[in-house]
């Protein structure tokens, strides 16, 4: 007699990658590796969600040799590794955006902007005055001047404050005063982002989770900042990496290690009895 195989805890498994899947260092453990390898293959498709854009994912990606779909740009795009393509797109609408930056300045004084423009091959551009942070090995243009930033399509900006106005605090001030044009996220340290309204890596993920034939139900998320907080609503189960941001902490249904202590292998592991 014939035994059917036991049922998988997860048939998807959503993976932030900074702070998440990737080490301080910007590597994978050799230990997540082997979890996500195994869990793979036991039937569960494993699918990365991040803030980046294809421009700023897809080395990572072919260095770890991975082939499915990526969700990048905060849900903006879905693109397929293995095919080195975008599937699907969305851009910012740059009268709308310009509109709600005028809104958000007049709220707390001049930005320093960065943008994302669309396509496999965006360019990321720096305006006067953006710092680079610790960005500075990601393939990026600082420009002299502010028109050039709004001469093509955009996924997303990058807002800074110069005055040195913490993240939480420049994004919920945002939030208040144009949230009815546009939506914006805290994405890492130093890296407040404003996206197409109602855009998030949910709205990605659901596109990216039915292309694959999975659903919300089936799906575990692991993540670290509040950009993760509508991916943890949307699937099944929400992991945070130890040392993750307030925000996220309060809405996840578990806490595991951190990125640099394998926190995703250490849940995988247990789940899928590996």
């Amino acid at each position: 007699m014939s035994t059917r195989p036991p049922a998988l805890p997860y048939r998807l498994i959503a993976t932030d990658l900074d702070g998440t899947l990737l080490r301080g260092d910007g590597t994978v453990s050799a230990r997540t590796r082997d979890a996500l390898a195994a869990a793979t293959a036991a039937g569960a498709a494993h699918i990365v969600v991040t803030g980046r854009s294809v421009r700023w994912t897809r080395h990572i990606l072919d260095e770890l040799g991975y082939d499915g779909l990526a969700v990048c740009g905060q849900g903006s795009q879905v693109y397929h590794a293995g095919e080195h393509r975008l599937l699907t797109s969305v851009t910012l609408d740059r009268r709308q955006a310009r509109l709600a930056l005028a809104k958000i300045e007049a709220e707390v004084g001049r930005l320093a902007v960065a943008v994302s423009r669309d396509g496999v091959d965006g360019d990321v551009l720096f305006g006067p005055g953006y710092r680079l942070e610790g960005e500075t090995t990601l393939p990026a243009t600082l420009v002299s001047g502010s028109d050039e930033l709004w001469a093509a399509p955009l996924n997303k900006l990058y807002l800074q404050h110069p005055g040195g106005m913490d993240d939480d605090t420049l994004a919920d001030a945002a939030r208040r005063v144009a949230g009815d044009l546009v939506s914006v996220v805290v994405s890492g340290e130093g890296i407040v982002e404003m996206l197409p309204l109602g855009l998030s890596k949910a709205k990605g993920l659901s596109i990216a989770a039915r292309r694959l034939g999975r659903s919300s139900t089936e799906t575990i998320a692991f993540g670290d900042m509040p950009n993760d907080i509508p991916m943890f609503a949307w699937a099944s189960h929400g992991v945070a990496m130890g040392g993750a941001h307030p925000e996220l902490l309060a809405v996840a249904d578990e806490v595991t290690a951190s990125n640099d202590e394998d926190g995703i292998a250490v849940v995988l592991e247990r789940l899928f009895s590996l």
